[in-house]
């Protein structure tokens, strides 16, 4: 064990998450940061980011932030409070943007009033499924309003509500992060599967590289594994959150399967204060 990874097991967090990064960062490919440029342009209804302000609330590996620098955004504000997250982040700063005074990357938790009070207003704010990994979403999606200038746009994912099949993946993931005999079981009876299946999907659409495709699946697989606390949500108790807290629907996505379900909300109107805004939810998942 590192010694980042004996501190991440002293925080109670996965020893996995150190990992997690490294596979990223080694994975992170054009193609992949197109497909966030394109789910940006796509989910907020512009061609880019040129005078909007943009926070990345709860960053994880930084790759939203980087859509954004690339799409003109006129500053992007990261923050994640797992310090290997921010030093994920910050390494693709350093790699696509290392001279810009425009990106700011700092550790910091969405469930921390007083932290987002001091963070100012944005134009954009977005989190791509990490409320679901704060240990409370339902604070942190209430959390996530403040920032949000007048006009301004917010866009989440959340994890979709499977009802029973998500229990049994908080149960698995659970048992992964028991111990090395529950990550040997999991990844025992799953990762087999997973790699067959990404070889056959190679196979049938004329890969290259199919057994490469299927190795990223089993990497994409052990990091979802890994990622405790794990919440969900679903679509219509999301909508009534944030109607109740006067944000407007202007786009949606919906999963249909273990993914996440994106939102995309505009605010107007005044903004009360953070500490008087109710974080309570309809729904625990």
């Amino acid at each position: 064990m590192t010694t980042t990874e004996a501190q991440d097991a002293e925080r109670g967090r996965p020893v996995e998450l150190g990992r997690t990064w490294r596979r990223f960062l080694a994975g992170l490919d054009d193609a992949r940061i197109d497909e966030t440029c394109k789910t940006l342009r796509r989910m907020l209804g512009v061609q880019s980011l040129a005078r909007r302000r943009f926070l990345d609330a709860g960053s994880s590996g930084g790759l939203g932030s980087l859509a954004a620098m690339k799409l003109g955004a006129e500053r992007v504000f990261s923050f994640d409070d797992d310090p290997q997250s921010v030093a994920c982040t910050r390494e693709l700063k350093r790699r696509y943007f290392p001279d810009a005074t425009n990106w700011t990357i700092e550790q910091g938790s969405v469930l921390d009033e007083a932290y987002l009070e001091r963070l100012g207003m944005f134009e954009v704010v977005y989190s791509w499924a990490a409320l679901a990994h704060s240990g409370e979403l339902w604070h942190a999606l209430a959390n996530v309003t403040g920032p949000v200038a007048p006009g301004g746009r917010l866009f989440i994912a959340v994890h979709r509500d499977q009802g029973w099949l998500s229990e049994l993946w908080l149960r698995v993931k659970q048992l992964y992060n028991a111990g090395a005999p529950g990550r040997v079981l999991v990844l025992g009876t799953f990762l087999p599967l997973v790699w067959l299946q990404g070889l056959l999907a190679g196979v049938v659409r004329g890969r290259k590289n199919p057994r490469g495709r299927g190795t990223a699946r089993v990497g994409d697989w052990i990091d979802w594994f890994a990622r405790l606390p794990f919440e969900v949500a679903g679509a219509q108790a999301v909508l009534a959150f944030y109607m109740q807290r006067h944000f407007r629907l202007e786009n949606l996505g919906l999963s249909d399967g273990r993914g996440c379900n994106e939102f995309v909300f505009s605010r107007s109107g005044t903004i009360p204060p953070l500490s008087a805004r109710d974080s309570s939810g309809p729904i625990r998942g």
